[in-house]
């Protein structure tokens, strides 16, 4: 009977609350995490999707709602665009005051819509539990315990400095005016510290994802119990498909996706192919926009990479899939990345991936699918990535093999289908013991 009684639960479709800040297919990796955990929870249980209003336009060209899902706008542009304004006015805009501004804009975003949420709860609407994945930083805070459902956080993914081995980049990752933007810095941290005391998000928890261990380090201790190890990132199989390894003899294709920002560390990519270009046949691929595209372009110049380059720009998945297909190895060294999609739709694709071994990229690769290179400077960082890239051209059929067992842990490990059926899983266990 008790066994009966615990596959009957096991069979309830929970009714979700998606709390997601960001959350819309082409508006940026955390984005697409809000997407695609809205666009698979949706199509699976009953799911009420509470997100930003500027990310309307997007999610209704992408299809949304799904199924019976409702979504809950909330508007704070009154507030965001005159701030955003006059900021660029000052002339303080950098990677670290925009996100100390979405911090301001989030806390409230989060009062107006706790208060939204109480209100309709008030008024007779349900839900089982409360799902919070976007912001993915562990620093802020939120009200939603106030609606006396089950909380589940993340996957949570930050606490992630810059080595120290990499001066010069934290510098331009700081940006100018660094004495306000230390006290932009305190501000914001301190109130960062007062919320979560005031409002006990993480206290309140009943089950805390972190994507790393650096993040977990960041929960305090006495709330570690409750963190469940759980890669922010995913994949979607149907777009990212394996592809026969480039055949012979053609130059070593190289490419690399993100953003282009001081952090990626590109710099010390363009180096390590402009003397890579002086042993064998290469080709380089840089997918992805920012404002450091002048200046790497006009380093490129400088090292004659003009005639083996492509900028690519912006890519859709899908044309960032049919690049990959192309390329013999993904590299993404960058000195703080958090999370890294980008080499799980590498590893998708059955490419080797070459990361920097800190944040997220240390979670994710190894020698078994690439090469994980250690934080020591851009010096050693870019002999290391000379070194490896050669061995490619040395040893395809080692690096193929490593392609492939990428995706087989993509398979096993990181598909947003099974992301979503294990948080589906995890509700249902934590209802039972409600």
């Amino acid at each position: 009977m008790q066994h009966n009684l615990e596959a009957k639960q096991s069979l309830i479709k929970p009714k979700v609350l998606l709390y997601a800040y960001y959350c819309a297919p082409g508006l940026g990796s955390v984005s697409q995490i809000g997407w695609e955990w809205y666009s698979g929870l949706a199509r699976r249980v009953p799911t009420t999707l509470v997100t930003h209003i500027r990310n309307r336009n997007n999610l209704y060209a992408a299809g949304a709602p799904f199924n019976d899902s409702e979504i809950i706008f909330i508007d704070t542009e009154w507030f965001a665009i005159p701030m955003l304004r006059f900021l660029k006015k000052l002339r303080l805009l950098s990677p670290l005051v925009t996100y100390w501004l979405s911090s301001l804009d989030f806390y409230l975003y989060d009062w107006i819509a706790s208060r939204q949420l109480k209100a309709r709860q008030r008024a007779g609407e349900q839900w089982d539990i409360i799902h919070l994945v976007t912001p993915v930083t562990p620093r802020l805070a939120t009200r939603l315990h106030i609606l006396n459902l089950p909380l589940v956080l993340g996957p949570l993914n930050g606490g992630l400095t810059i080595p120290k081995a990499f001066p010069k980049i934290m510098k331009q990752y700081s940006g100018k005016f660094s004495h306000v933007i230390g006290g932009l810095h305190y501000v914001v941290t301190s109130l960062n510290h007062l919320f979560n005391f005031a409002w006990g998000g993480i206290r309140h928890a009943s089950a805390i994802l972190t994507a790393t261990q650096a993040t977990r380090e960041t929960i305090p201790a006495r709330y570690r119990s409750r963190c469940l190890f759980y890669i922010e990132n995913g994949v979607d199989l149907n777009v990212f498909t394996p592809a026969p390894w480039p055949p012979s003899p053609q130059p070593l294709h190289i490419i690399y996706v993100g953003r282009l920002v001081e952090v990626k560390g590109v710099p010390m990519l363009l180096e390590a192919v402009a003397a890579l270009k002086k042993k064998i046949p290469v080709k380089l691929t840089i997918i992805g926009s920012g404002y450091e595209e002048k200046a790497w372009k006009t380093q490129a110049n400088r090292l004659q990479l003009d005639d083996i380059i492509v900028w690519y720009g912006y890519a859709t998945a899908s044309e960032v899939a049919e690049q990959l297909h192309t390329a013999h190895v993904l590299c993404l060294p960058s000195v703080r990345e958090s999370g890294g999609a980008v080499l799980l739709e590498a590893m998708a694709c059955a490419r080797p991936v070459i990361a920097i071994a800190w944040g997220g990229p240390a979670e994710l690769v190894d020698d078994n699918v690439g090469c994980a290179i250690p934080p020591k400077g851009v010096k050693a960082v870019t002999a290391a990535l000379i070194d490896s890239l050669h061995d490619i051209a040395l040893h395809p059929d080692a690096w193929q093999k490593r392609g492939e067992v990428g995706r087989q842990r993509v398979e096993s490990l990181y598909s947003w289908d099974m992301k979503v059926e294990k948080a589906i899983t995890l509700y249902q266990d934590l209802l039972k013991t409600k």
